[in-house]
């Protein structure tokens, strides 16, 4: 059995693609406490798909794959952060005023993880840091790189 195939390919990247996104959104919305935008987590789960499908084609070593996935986990967790702040705003809530008169509205529509922010604790995004010190970048930086090696070991 050709493990190169076309669907095969599209079957393992969407495996990746499912189960990746979701460890994502789950750790990043109660790491937070504020939901994730739909159009974000969409964003992302398609860029995972597309850069998996590409590189499902054959095999690869450890440094190859950290030296892709370090960066990736680093820009999907801006991407996420990004849209909960675009969306709703540093306290958690809505955004109001002229950004939803371009439209922002349409791609804040759906709150990805709401029930998880909600476990996670009353307080809004970015409380969980509000007093923390520089060290504390330090610390997240550290664990989203980890994250990256663990992934590229386990792959």
């Amino acid at each position: 059995m050709d493990i190169s195939g076309t669907q095969l390919r599209a079957v393992r990247a969407a495996l990746f693609t499912a189960f990746v996104v979701t460890l994502g959104t789950a750790s990043h919305v109660l790491l937070s406490r504020a939901p994730l935008p739909g159009a974000t987590v969409a964003a992302v789960a398609a860029g995972v798909f597309v850069t998996a499908y590409g590189l499902a084609g054959r095999e690869r070593g450890f440094g190859r794959i950290a030296a892709l996935l370090v960066p990736l986990e680093l820009a999907a967790d801006t991407v996420f952060t990004t849209g909960q702040h675009a969306c709703y705003g540093r306290a958690g809530g809505p955004v109001a005023g002229p950004l939803r008169a371009v439209g922002l509205d349409v791609l804040c529509e759906g709150r990805v993880g709401s029930p998880l922010a909600r476990m996670a604790g009353p307080d809004p995004a970015g409380e969980l840091f509000a007093h923390a010190g520089p060290a504390a970048a330090w610390l997240l930086l550290a664990a989203h790189v980890g994250v990256g090696l663990l992934a590229a070991a386990w792959l």
